[in-house]
């Protein structure tokens, strides 16, 4: 990259907060995680972040707006009331939000959200190709723009993008409850590294995925549109220096003194949150009532302090979870107070960055125990702002936090006597175990910061690009396809290896409705008509279909992988010493399998089994095929067999019959001074390795392959072959 390459950032809101007084506009910047995170990128060189300023800017006004903005390297996308009530209150937070959350019920699938969203991530787009030069890095944030990767692809193919969901990712049961699923799998798969906070996002994405679209995962690497694009867990941090220095500021030391003062004899429990219904607010409060209810010992012992962020209150769903919120306090206060004493003090407001500091200092114990969130922030929070190494962090299993913070006491948020159980657990833990408690979780959150995050996934993105790029390079593309040609046309002793099924045709559902076309046959025969060339028909197909089919041509063949082979002229051969009589024990084990899976069959040929699952409902025959080699590994090497799982097949065969093998018999004492193979799946990798170097080896499909070249599909080999016979032509009529 040169150094005028730049990053572009580009989420809903940009790291400002804007104000209108007195007919002028103020600027300031917001002191969001994110926003600090991602300051060592957009404030460096010619770098910017692209987003909605906050506000609906008349249009008169807009150049000026976009000039304060610029200042700080920021661009704005305006956008009006409407397109903010439809597209992101609508869409993002009244589909996605209770989706992504697991609160189906709440979600309103109204056909103008889905209209607004679309048209605001084109917005978006547009302004992202605007500034977007070749060799720049995008880098997009959140659900509110699930489409734009693929936007800005369609206009900018080879551009680099990252996208991040900040939010958890849900299960394929859930998010296929959104009518327009595809569209947003589609949108995400223009990125080229997808970075969500757990490995269980990761998981959940690639199932959609696979279920969704035409992406095929591998691990977490998914090969969509002929471009491979990674999937990772990038669990993300704080700014671990700003909470641990705000310990030492003077107003945050005035605020603990006069708290630890009014507070001294109390165990001081906090909780924190934006008004939401996914933070688990209410069943929080439950618990502390079950608390004093059971344990009226506790009564005048603690006190929870509990900061709820005012949030979209105006939306009914928010409004009722306010007014129960009240409600609760209020009963559990009338309850249980004394005349010295408030179990619960409740604040709906936010809270400068100094105040909380001092409440994470002096909180004994911090309740954070949302139903689902992405990450949760304000644990690690708590957890860097304890500088002597005390307190209890009490921690829901449903935030991303806890698969790094597993030194809290992890509950499930949806039982109050979990949680009731946990608040006494951490009232009553020595300060020996506290200290190693959070010892543990203070390196964890210094060590993964928020710069440390950004650092991983700029890395990781620059990784995928040149893994991509290399992978490139192996696409036998047109220069590469006429070096091919040109080798073809200047040699006079040629060995041509061909693979039937995904390679001179497409794959069927139906394997009995593969059979070759009138353009196939007139390849195959201009080809065999060159003297210089020795044809070899090499599949996994049983002998009597190759016969059938192509007998008639001056071919050699080889069937089942090199279980039956002929040369041209001759009869076809069984290789010698090879015997079936394994195949009864394995075909009734097949045999409850297919039972038990509508749309499987098998294939019996003569040395081979095949277990067929392309027509088995997706899931279900990935699910049956592990069963299958787990139950068989056993068996399959007492017999002296090999295993093969391939493109929704898995094949029994003799471990003697190998393409690879075959290929090589073929060769012997011939000195050949062309050879070509190609073929498309894991049986053609043996004759890729057991080739001479000097050889042209194509994958099909797939650039993950031991061959030097890839061709997309057989259309990409037909072509490929008709050229050779175009070339020879000329040389012919001499």
């Amino acid at each position: 990259m040169t150094d005028n390459n730049k990053t572009i950032i580009v989420s809903n809101r940009l790291p400002v907060k804007i104000t209108e007084q007195n007919g002028e506009y103020i600027l300031r910047p917001s002191e969001g995680g994110l926003a600090t995170g991602l300051g060592s990128v957009y404030k460096t060189g010619n770098n910017v972040w692209i987003g909605w300023p906050g506000i609906e800017v008349p249009e008169d006004r807009q150049d000026e707006v976009r000039r304060k903005l610029a200042t700080l390297n920021l661009i704005p996308v305006f956008l009006t009331n409407e397109e903010i009530n439809l597209y992101y209150e609508g869409f993002s937070n009244e589909i996605l939000w209770p989706i992504f959350h697991y609160v189906a019920t709440y979600a309103n699938f109204s056909q103008s959200y889905w209209d607004y969203y679309k048209s605001a991530n084109e917005k978006f787009s547009q302004e992202v190709i605007y500034h977007l030069n070749d060799g720049d890095t995008v880098w997009i944030h959140d659900y509110q723009l699930l489409l734009l990767p693929c936007y800005v692809r369609r206009n900018k193919p080879q551009v680099t993008i990252g996208f991040f969901q900040h939010i958890p990712f849900p299960s394929y049961e859930i998010f296929r409850l959104i009518p327009w699923r595809e569209e947003l799998i589609e949108g995400i798969l223009g990125a080229d590294l997808l970075g969500f906070h757990t490995f269980d996002d990761v998981r959940h994405f690639l199932s959609a995925a696979s279920r969704l679209s035409s992406a095929k995962p591998s691990e977490n690497v998914i090969i969509h549109k002929n471009r491979q694009i990674v999937v990772e867990a990038f669990p993300m941090g704080i700014d671990n220096d700003k909470f641990e220095n705000l310990t030492k500021n003077i107003k945050v030391a005035r605020h603990s003194a006069a708290f630890k003062e009014i507070h001294k004899n109390q165990k001081v429990i906090l909780s924190i949150d934006r008004l939401d219904y996914s933070k688990g607010i209410l069943q929080r409060l439950q618990a502390l009532e079950l608390l004093l209810q059971l344990h009226p010992e506790y009564i005048e012992k603690i006190e929870l302090f509990m900061i709820i962020v005012p949030s979209r209150d105006t939306v009914p769903k928010y409004k009722e979870l306010r007014d129960n919120i009240d409600q609760l306090v209020g009963n559990i206060n009338s309850r249980f107070r004394t005349m010295n004493w408030v179990p619960l003090h409740y604040f709906y407001r936010s809270f400068s960055v100094e105040f909380l500091s001092a409440l994470y200092s002096i909180a004994d114990i911090c309740l954070v125990t949302p139903m689902r969130d992405g990450m949760n922030l304000v644990s690690k929070e708590y957890v860097a702002s304890r500088v002597k190494n005390d307190g209890v962090l009490i921690l829901s299993e449903m935030a991303g936090a806890s698969k790094e913070l597993n030194d809290a006491l992890i509950v499930n948020p949806n039982n109050i006597g979990d949680i009731m159980k946990a608040i006494i657990d951490a009232i009553n833990m020595p300060t020996e175990e506290q200290v190693i408690r959070m010892t543990s979780m203070r390196y964890i959150v210094k060590k993964f910061n928020i710069n440390l995050w950004v650092k991983n996934f700029m890395d990781k993105l620059s990784e995928v690009k040149q893994m991509q790029e290399s992978l490139l390079t192996k696409h036998a593309a047109v220069a590469i396809r006429e070096d091919i040609a040109i080798a073809y046309a200047n040699a006079t002793n040629r060995f041509i290896f061909l693979d039937y099924d995904g390679t001179l045709v497409g794959f069927q559902a139906d394997i009995n409705k593969a059979s070759p076309d009138e353009a196939l046959y007139n390849i195959l025969t201009d080809l065999t008509s060159d003297l210089s060339n020795r044809v070899i028909l090499i599949s996994g197909r049983n002998y009597q279909t190759l016969e059938q089919w192509f007998g008639h041509l001056k071919l050699d063949m080889i069937a089942e992988h090199g279980a039956w082979q002929k040369h041209l002229h001759e009869e076809w051969k069984a290789l010698p010493l090879l015997t079936d009589k394994w195949k009864t024990e394995v075909k009734s084990v097949l045999d409850t399998y297919t039972d038990r899976t509508p749309g499987s069959f098998i294939e019996d040929k003569s040395f081979s089994l095949v277990w067929h699952y392309r027509k088995v409902e997706k899931g279900l025959g990935e699910l049956r095929a592990n069963e299958i080699t787990n139950h068989l590994r056993m068996m399959v090497a007492d017999k002296g067999l090999q295993m093969l799982e391939g493109n929704q097949v898995i094949e029994f065969k003799n471990i003697e019959v190998n393409k690879g093998k075959a290929a090589q018999n073929w060769l012997f004492n011939n000195h050949p001074d062309f050879i070509i193979a190609l073929g498309d799946d894991y049986t053609d990798e043996d004759i890729f390795k057991a080739l001479p170097d000097e050889a042209f080896t194509i994958k099909v499909g797939s650039n993950i392959s031991a061959a030097k070249f890839y061709l997309k599909d057989h259309k990409e080999v037909r072509d490929l072959l008709k050229s050779f016979t175009a070339h020879i032509e000329p040389s012919l009529t001499k």
